[in-house]
């Protein structure tokens, strides 16, 4: 197994238990993750950002399916969709940058539709 591959597939189960230690093991203090809501640099940031993740994420009655992972060379992509309380998260991919087994750079792209 790649090492991308290796965390790539860590990232991914660690964001599904709702592990915030084992997620931040992921990134370095160099690390970049751009969203629609925003740019977030560093393990402090990326950190604030997967706390307000997991809070919704972790609500009762949450479902999140991954559709496609796909790894070529040190790139990462994931088509992913799910449904919290409080949103509908229809059709989201995220795209990893991982050289030398740590995430480097991370986009996050989604169609989100809240709930009334």
């Amino acid at each position: 197994m790649s090492d991308t591959r290796a965390v790539f597939e860590h990232h991914v189960d660690a964001f599904g238990e709702q592990d915030l230690e084992e997620t931040m093991v992921d990134y370095t203090d160099e690390s970049v993750v751009v969203t629609n809501d925003g740019t977030f640099r560093g393990r402090e940031e990326i950190e604030e950002l997967f706390t307000g993740l997991f809070a919704e994420f972790s609500l009762p009655g949450t479902t999140l399916t991954v559709d496609e992972m796909t790894v070529e060379g040190d790139f990462g992509y994931l088509l992913w969709h799910a449904e919290t309380p409080d949103n509908v998260y229809e059709f989201c991919t995220d795209t990893f940058h991982i050289p030398d087994r740590t995430i480097e750079f991370q986009t996050y792209a989604g169609k989100t539709e809240p709930k009334d």
